[in-house]
Protein backbone atom coordinates (compact mmCIF):
# COMPACT_ATOMS: atom_id res chain seq x y z
CA UNK A 1 0.00 0.00 0.00
CA UNK A 2 1.01 3.60 -0.71
CA UNK A 3 1.16 7.17 1.09
CA UNK A 4 -0.84 9.82 -0.82
CA UNK A 5 -0.09 13.64 0.41
CA UNK A 6 -2.65 15.96 -1.78
CA UNK A 7 -2.17 19.48 -2.72
CA UNK A 8 -5.09 21.92 -3.39
CA UNK A 9 -5.21 24.26 -6.20
CA UNK A 10 -6.38 28.18 -5.92
CA UNK A 11 -8.62 29.22 -3.26
CA UNK A 12 -9.70 25.91 -1.90
CA UNK A 13 -8.23 24.13 0.69
CA UNK A 14 -7.65 20.16 2.17
CA UNK A 15 -11.31 20.07 2.76
CA UNK A 16 -11.88 19.56 -1.45
CA UNK A 17 -10.52 16.46 -0.90
CA UNK A 18 -12.75 14.23 1.70
CA UNK A 19 -14.33 12.26 -1.14
CA UNK A 20 -11.04 11.27 -2.33
CA UNK A 21 -9.41 10.74 1.38
CA UNK A 22 -12.26 8.78 2.35
CA UNK A 23 -11.44 6.48 -0.81
CA UNK A 24 -8.20 6.05 -0.87
CA UNK A 25 -8.30 5.28 2.79
CA UNK A 26 -11.03 2.14 2.10
CA UNK A 27 -8.53 0.45 -0.23
CA UNK A 28 -5.72 0.52 3.14
CA UNK A 29 -3.70 3.31 1.85
CA UNK A 30 -2.29 6.55 3.81
CA UNK A 31 -3.12 9.89 3.15
CA UNK A 32 -2.85 13.26 4.42
CA UNK A 33 -4.50 16.62 2.56
CA UNK A 34 -3.18 19.90 3.22
CA UNK A 35 -3.75 23.21 3.92
CA UNK A 36 -1.39 25.39 2.55
CA UNK A 37 -0.84 28.51 4.18
CA UNK A 38 -3.74 30.55 4.31
CA UNK A 39 -6.10 28.03 3.04
CA UNK A 40 -8.82 25.66 5.23
CA UNK A 41 -7.63 26.00 9.08
CA UNK A 42 -4.34 27.31 8.13
CA UNK A 43 -4.82 31.28 9.06
CA UNK A 44 -1.36 32.32 8.01
CA UNK A 45 -1.59 36.24 7.00
CA UNK A 46 -1.91 36.57 3.07
CA UNK A 47 0.93 38.64 3.69
CA UNK A 48 2.97 35.94 4.35
CA UNK A 49 1.82 33.36 1.54
CA UNK A 50 4.46 33.03 -1.10
CA UNK A 51 5.28 29.66 -3.16
CA UNK A 52 8.38 28.90 -0.60
CA UNK A 53 5.75 28.89 2.49
CA UNK A 54 3.52 26.63 0.56
CA UNK A 55 6.38 24.37 -0.60
CA UNK A 56 7.59 24.35 3.11
CA UNK A 57 4.46 23.54 4.36
CA UNK A 58 4.38 20.46 2.03
CA UNK A 59 8.01 19.84 3.41
CA UNK A 60 7.12 19.28 6.78
CA UNK A 61 4.14 16.82 5.81
CA UNK A 62 7.10 14.39 3.91
CA UNK A 63 9.22 14.28 6.90
CA UNK A 64 6.42 13.39 9.24
CA UNK A 65 7.31 9.86 7.91
CA UNK A 66 10.24 8.02 6.42
CA UNK A 67 7.72 6.13 3.52
CA UNK A 68 8.16 8.40 0.38
CA UNK A 69 4.84 9.73 -0.59
CA UNK A 70 2.71 9.82 -3.58
CA UNK A 71 2.82 13.77 -3.92
CA UNK A 72 -0.74 15.05 -6.33
CA UNK A 73 -1.03 18.51 -6.98
CA UNK A 74 -4.46 19.65 -8.32
CA UNK A 75 -3.81 23.14 -10.66
CA UNK A 76 -2.05 25.98 -8.88
CA UNK A 77 -0.55 23.11 -6.71
CA UNK A 78 1.22 21.78 -9.45
CA UNK A 79 3.69 24.84 -9.06
CA UNK A 80 3.42 24.05 -5.07
CA UNK A 81 4.41 20.01 -5.64
CA UNK A 82 7.35 21.10 -8.06
CA UNK A 83 8.92 22.93 -5.81
CA UNK A 84 8.08 20.57 -2.65
CA UNK A 85 9.89 17.78 -5.06
CA UNK A 86 12.96 19.75 -5.79
CA UNK A 87 13.80 20.32 -2.36
CA UNK A 88 12.82 16.51 0.03
CA UNK A 89 13.16 14.91 -3.10
CA UNK A 90 14.19 12.06 -1.28
CA UNK A 91 10.68 11.74 0.48
CA UNK A 92 8.76 11.79 -2.63
CA UNK A 93 8.04 8.40 -4.55
CA UNK A 94 6.41 10.11 -7.60
CA UNK A 95 4.23 12.84 -8.95
CA UNK A 96 1.08 13.34 -10.00
CA UNK A 97 -0.57 16.26 -11.57
CA UNK A 98 -4.04 16.84 -11.44
CA UNK A 99 -4.66 19.36 -14.07
CA UNK A 100 -2.30 21.07 -12.84
CA UNK A 101 0.73 23.59 -13.74
CA UNK A 102 3.92 21.47 -14.67
CA UNK A 103 6.93 23.35 -15.99
CA UNK A 104 10.18 22.55 -17.27
CA UNK A 105 13.37 23.58 -15.13
CA UNK A 106 14.96 26.86 -16.43
CA UNK A 107 11.53 28.32 -18.18
CA UNK A 108 11.24 31.96 -17.87
CA UNK A 109 9.24 32.95 -14.58
CA UNK A 110 5.55 32.53 -14.75
CA UNK A 111 5.36 30.36 -18.29
CA UNK A 112 2.57 28.53 -16.52
CA UNK A 113 0.38 31.70 -17.53
CA UNK A 114 0.48 30.18 -21.08
CA UNK A 115 -1.91 27.49 -19.61
CA UNK A 116 -4.45 30.42 -18.83
CA UNK A 117 -5.26 30.96 -22.36
CA UNK A 118 -8.65 29.87 -23.12
CA UNK A 119 -9.75 29.60 -19.38
CA UNK A 120 -12.69 30.80 -18.08
CA UNK A 121 -11.22 31.92 -14.65
CA UNK A 122 -10.11 35.32 -15.14
CA UNK A 123 -13.42 36.44 -16.59
CA UNK A 124 -14.35 35.09 -12.92
CA UNK A 125 -12.38 36.50 -10.52
CA UNK A 126 -12.75 39.27 -8.30
CA UNK A 127 -9.71 41.75 -6.85
CA UNK A 128 -9.88 42.86 -3.66
CA UNK A 129 -9.46 46.76 -3.10
CA UNK A 130 -5.55 46.41 -2.63
CA UNK A 131 -4.99 44.04 -5.63
CA UNK A 132 -3.12 41.62 -3.67
CA UNK A 133 -5.90 38.82 -3.62
CA UNK A 134 -8.54 37.70 -5.25
CA UNK A 135 -11.96 35.87 -4.91
CA UNK A 136 -14.34 33.92 -7.35
CA UNK A 137 -17.98 35.12 -8.28
CA UNK A 138 -19.92 32.77 -6.51
CA UNK A 139 -22.45 32.84 -9.69
CA UNK A 140 -19.50 31.53 -11.75
CA UNK A 141 -18.29 28.81 -10.00
CA UNK A 142 -20.10 26.00 -11.19
CA UNK A 143 -19.20 27.20 -14.50
CA UNK A 144 -15.78 27.23 -14.68
CA UNK A 145 -14.64 25.06 -11.76
CA UNK A 146 -17.43 22.41 -10.73
CA UNK A 147 -19.72 21.57 -14.32
CA UNK A 148 -20.07 18.14 -13.33
CA UNK A 149 -20.72 18.54 -9.53
CA UNK A 150 -23.30 18.06 -7.24
CA UNK A 151 -25.50 21.22 -5.94
CA UNK A 152 -24.30 19.89 -2.57
CA UNK A 153 -20.07 19.74 -3.27
CA UNK A 154 -20.91 23.56 -4.91
CA UNK A 155 -22.28 24.68 -1.95
CA UNK A 156 -19.52 23.39 0.13
CA UNK A 157 -17.24 24.93 -1.93
CA UNK A 158 -18.84 28.43 -1.56
CA UNK A 159 -18.81 28.11 2.01
CA UNK A 160 -15.22 27.23 2.16
CA UNK A 161 -13.29 28.72 -0.69
CA UNK A 162 -10.77 31.77 0.54
CA UNK A 163 -9.00 34.77 -1.26
CA UNK A 164 -6.14 33.69 -2.97
CA UNK A 165 -3.04 35.38 -3.57
CA UNK A 166 -2.68 35.60 -7.64
CA UNK A 167 1.17 37.37 -8.60
CA UNK A 168 2.04 33.49 -7.19
CA UNK A 169 1.11 32.59 -10.83
CA UNK A 170 3.83 34.34 -11.89
CA UNK A 171 6.34 32.62 -10.43
CA UNK A 172 8.41 29.51 -11.28
CA UNK A 173 9.25 26.57 -9.03
CA UNK A 174 13.34 26.17 -8.45
CA UNK A 175 13.44 22.77 -9.86
CA UNK A 176 16.33 20.66 -11.46
CA UNK A 177 16.85 17.75 -13.66
CA UNK A 178 19.15 16.38 -11.40
CA UNK A 179 16.16 16.36 -8.35
CA UNK A 180 12.74 17.03 -9.67
CA UNK A 181 13.66 15.85 -12.83
CA UNK A 182 14.85 12.05 -11.77
CA UNK A 183 11.35 11.69 -10.12
CA UNK A 184 8.64 9.63 -12.09
CA UNK A 185 5.75 11.87 -12.40
CA UNK A 186 2.31 11.24 -13.89
CA UNK A 187 -0.07 13.79 -15.19
CA UNK A 188 -4.33 13.65 -15.18
CA UNK A 189 -5.90 14.96 -18.31
CA UNK A 190 -9.33 16.35 -17.72
CA UNK A 191 -11.07 16.78 -21.00
CA UNK A 192 -14.11 18.99 -19.85
CA UNK A 193 -12.23 21.41 -17.91
CA UNK A 194 -12.91 25.26 -18.35
CA UNK A 195 -9.78 26.64 -15.67
CA UNK A 196 -7.32 25.01 -17.73
CA UNK A 197 -8.37 23.99 -20.78
CA UNK A 198 -7.92 20.67 -22.31
CA UNK A 199 -5.27 21.76 -25.12
CA UNK A 200 -3.62 24.26 -22.67
CA UNK A 201 -2.85 20.86 -20.30
CA UNK A 202 -1.76 18.55 -23.46
CA UNK A 203 0.41 21.56 -24.20
CA UNK A 204 2.32 21.92 -20.57
CA UNK A 205 2.32 17.15 -21.12
CA UNK A 206 4.17 18.00 -24.65
CA UNK A 207 6.74 20.65 -23.48
CA UNK A 208 7.77 18.61 -20.02
CA UNK A 209 7.05 15.26 -20.45
CA UNK A 210 5.68 12.69 -18.19
CA UNK A 211 6.18 8.86 -18.07
CA UNK A 212 2.31 8.28 -17.37
CA UNK A 213 -0.72 10.04 -18.48
CA UNK A 214 -4.47 9.69 -18.69
CA UNK A 215 -7.59 11.07 -19.41
CA UNK A 216 -10.35 11.99 -16.96
CA UNK A 217 -13.55 13.16 -18.58
CA UNK A 218 -14.40 15.33 -16.02
CA UNK A 219 -14.49 18.87 -15.17
CA UNK A 220 -11.55 20.22 -13.22
CA UNK A 221 -12.62 19.03 -10.03
CA UNK A 222 -12.87 15.34 -10.39
CA UNK A 223 -12.32 14.93 -6.46
CA UNK A 224 -16.06 16.48 -6.28
CA UNK A 225 -17.86 14.20 -9.40
CA UNK A 226 -15.69 10.96 -9.74
CA UNK A 227 -13.48 10.59 -6.59
CA UNK A 228 -13.39 6.70 -7.47
CA UNK A 229 -12.88 6.97 -10.66
CA UNK A 230 -10.10 9.75 -9.45
CA UNK A 231 -8.59 7.19 -7.07
CA UNK A 232 -8.45 4.42 -9.76
CA UNK A 233 -6.28 6.60 -12.01
CA UNK A 234 -3.96 8.03 -8.88
CA UNK A 235 -3.28 3.96 -8.29
CA UNK A 236 -2.13 3.48 -12.03
CA UNK A 237 0.76 4.01 -13.82
CA UNK A 238 3.21 2.63 -11.15
CA UNK A 239 1.87 4.80 -8.91
CA UNK A 240 0.96 1.90 -6.46
CA UNK A 241 3.77 0.14 -6.51
CA UNK A 242 6.63 0.79 -3.91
Amino acid sequence: MSRFVLVHGAWHGAWCWYKVVAELERRGHTVTAVDLPGHGVDKTPIEQVTLDAYAEKVGRVLTQSDEPAVLVGHSLGGLVITEAAERYVDHVHRLVYLCAFLEKPDEAPGESREAMKGSLVPSAMVPSENGLTTTVAKEKMREVFYGDCSDEDIALARACVVPQRMDLILESPAHTQERWGRLPRSYLLCSEDRAITLAAQQRMVERVGCDHVATLDTSHSPFFSQPALLVDALLAGGVNTM
